[in-house]
């Protein structure tokens, strides 16, 4: 007769009390997990998480109380967590997992790692480390009602990286600074905005007309007599924006006028962009102060962040928040930077005001504080109990681990609503690795389209690299029979390099460069293939992905976008230059899948995304295939939002 422990086998029980496993995240899917493992009996758990606790938090993550607000999320969730189980051991670090502290060593004292992350680098990093340490790992992602867990085992299942994801929707810069056409666009440029004028200045997140622009047959030198500005401080050819706001005292009509009249009257000199295009409308402070309608600063029913200010309320609060945000810049000194969060009510301020001006200009509908904060910060619905579903099913997949039981182990989806079977709860078979994945197979290798005359060592290291090859601390070898080092991990070895071209080391075509990650125990042997021929603002292409690879986006289908725990890739995309590019996915299936049925047809999916679709005839769910994203990309993690709509965890 089978001796039981409570609900579980004394073996079971046993080994939980005895083994030690990880929780990387303590928010919303991390809170609801942690207390699910002590009143489960793990007695040995180690829990990280880098964030601290907000007010919006506490709607949802159970663990945390108002007077907890501003302390690390990890300590506190510890402490909370010991209430429901005193005689547990848990040990909590108020850091990131990708702190070199945190290497291959330290995850191989865990039996089992579990994911409560919010974005993807984190992700891509967890995954290696688990992979290197021969650990298995359990990801997880909520979206509202959307929710996956999935199980990584090296060498018997898909790794997190296998199916390359979505990359981050960007948007041409002639498209931000010259011609927008949807609101995205105008938030993105106020978020540009905010930076050149109180953040860290990046030459890439310009915000004045780009007279570059291909698109627009004329000639600066003729056309510049031709646009005329109210005030000279509104030059246009300006050096710095910061500086010259500087030197108005950040007057808010100054600005007002040079960013809303005077820069859109010199766009209306590029005539060929307006042929085929309702032109900008310029505004003029004055006029606009000389004609505002009382009306427009009475009460409006409805809740205040969902209210839609007119022109002139609009052009009030630009100026309040300019004069709030300069306040600030000085205080903190010469030197000072403000950094945008959509949770600083100044900074949404400027960007809901900023963004709708320019909306107004270029005829479009104006957006509520409600909306663009929306957009401007990734934010989708949080749900806790979303969470709680996920964290039970995360458990689960662990005692199955812990059983020895891999095999039976699934990647569950829970959908919005029940599929044909009145099933929420999809569970399908645990894909095998991927041939092709750059991560997990015995010799990772990729090739990288590029200009070797153009791009630079920084270039490679950064963007490359570390953002696109999720790498934390390269180092690069070219095999030129030399074993030249490019780039070293040691500070200051090779930073003489950085501003050097590829091709000032003897890179060419065909080249072959040795990168190691030693704190990811990661290898990637990366193939150079030299190209004049990108378009424009493309960097560098990976030989082989989307979208040649990617099948036909479906048009036909609703709720089924790449979801991930704080990101989807539906929602619009983040510009804050501290934001990591991370969004990531989840899979969402509208269909049950058969006991034993393979889902390793999806593995030809550029798109992490897989969903079953239904036969015309028989209504029964068929092979999965794999789809692309309609919409764009999440670009950067998101933390948490107050009010009426909550960032996920």
């Amino acid at each position: 007769m089978v001796q039981l422990v409570g609900s579980l086998r004394k073996e079971l029980a046993d080994s939980l009390s005895t083994c030690k496993v990880l929780v990387v995240g303590a928010g919303g899917i991390g809170c609801e997990l942690l207390k699910n493992l002590v009143l489960t009996g793990f007695k040995n758990i180690e829990v990280i998480d880098l964030d601290t606790i907000d007010v919006s938090n506490l709607n949802r993550q159970f663990l945390f109380q108002k007077k907890h607000v501003g302390k690390s999320k990890a300590q506190v969730a510890k402490e909370s967590a010991l209430q429901f189980c005193p005689t547990a051991n848990i040990t909590a670090y108020h850091d990131s997992i990708m702190n070199p502290d945190y290497n291959v060593e330290f995850f191989r004292k865990f039996v089992l790692v579990m994911n409560a992350l919010d974005n993807r680098a984190a992700r891509n990093h967890v995954n290696r480390m688990c992979l290197a340490a021969d650990i298995p790992l359990i990801e997880s992602g909520t979206a509202g009602y959307l929710g996956q867990v999935t199980v990584i085992k090296k060498g018997m299942t898909e790794c997190y990286e296998c199916q390359p994801k979505p990359t981050q929707k960007t948007f041409p810069g002639c498209t931000i600074r010259n011609t927008p056409s949807e609101p995205i666009h105008c938030i993105v440029w106020a978020k540009y905005l905010f930076n050149q004028l109180f953040g860290e200045e990046d030459a890439d997140q310009e915000v004045s007309p780009d007279t570059a622009d291909p698109e627009a047959a004329w000639k600066p030198e003729e056309t510049a007599a031709r646009a005329t500005a109210s005030e000279k401080d509104g030059d246009i050819k300006r050096v710095s924006t910061k500086d010259w706001a500087r030197s108005t005292g950040y007057d808010p009509v100054k600005l007002f006028n040079k960013l809303f009249k005077d820069d859109i009257m010199y766009l209306l000199t590029m005539d060929k962009l307006w042929k085929k295009r309702k032109a900008p409308t310029p505004l003029d402070w004055h006029q606009l102060e000389n004609s505002a309608c009382p009306q427009e600063d009475s009460p409006v029913s409805g809740l205040k962040d969902q209210q839609v200010l007119g022109v002139w309320g609009h052009c009030q609060l630009f100026q309040q928040s300019v004069e709030t945000l300069s306040s600030q810049l000085q205080e903190k000194g010469e030197g000072a930077e403000l950094v945008w969060d959509k949770d600083d009510p100044p900074a949404m301020d400027f960007v809901t005001a900023a963004s709708n001006l320019r909306m107004h200009i270029f005829s479009m509908n104006m957006k509520s504080r409600f909306d663009v904060k929306s957009m401007a910060g990734n934010i989708i619905p949080a749900i806790a109990t979303t969470n709680a579903v996920i964290a039970g099913l995360i458990v689960l997949e662990g005692l199955k681990i812990l059983s020895g039981e891999l095999e039976s182990c699934r990647t569950i989806f829970l959908n919005k609503c029940p599929n044909l079977r009145k099933k929420l709860l999809v569970p399908c078979i645990l894909d095998p690795p991927s041939a092709n994945c750059y991560v997990c197979t015995s010799k990772p290798e990729v090739t990288v389209k590029l200009n070797v005359h153009k791009t630079m060592v920084l270039s490679l290291q950064d963007r490359i690299l570390k953002e696109r090859f999720g790498m934390v601390a390269p180092d690069v070898q070219i095999e030129d029979g030399k074993g030249t080092i490019l780039i070293s991990s040691e500070e200051g070895e090779t930073e003489a390099n950085n501003s050097k071209f590829l091709s000032d080391f003897g890179i060419r075509n065909g080249s072959r460069l040795q990168v190691d990650d030693f704190l990811q125990d990661y290898t990637l042997l990366v193939n150079v293939l030299h190209t004049e021929e990108l378009e424009r603002d493309v960097e560098f292409e990976v030989v082989g992905e989307a979208p040649d690879k990617a099948p036909p986006p479906q048009t036909n289908q609703e709720e089924v976008n790449s979801i991930t725990n704080g990101n989807k890739d539906s929602a619009q995309p983040s510009t804050s230059s501290k934001a990591p590019a991370e969004d990531d996915d989840i899979m969402i299936v509208d269909s049950d899948e058969e006991e034993g049925a393979s889902s390793s047809s999806a593995t030809a999916a550029t798109s992490g995304t897989k969903r079953k679709h239904s036969d015309a005839e028989t209504g029964e769910a068929s092979t999965k295939r794999p789809r692309t994203d309609q919409l764009s990309a999440a670009a950067a993690p998101t933390d948490d939002d107050d009010d009426d709509i909550i960032a996920l965890d």
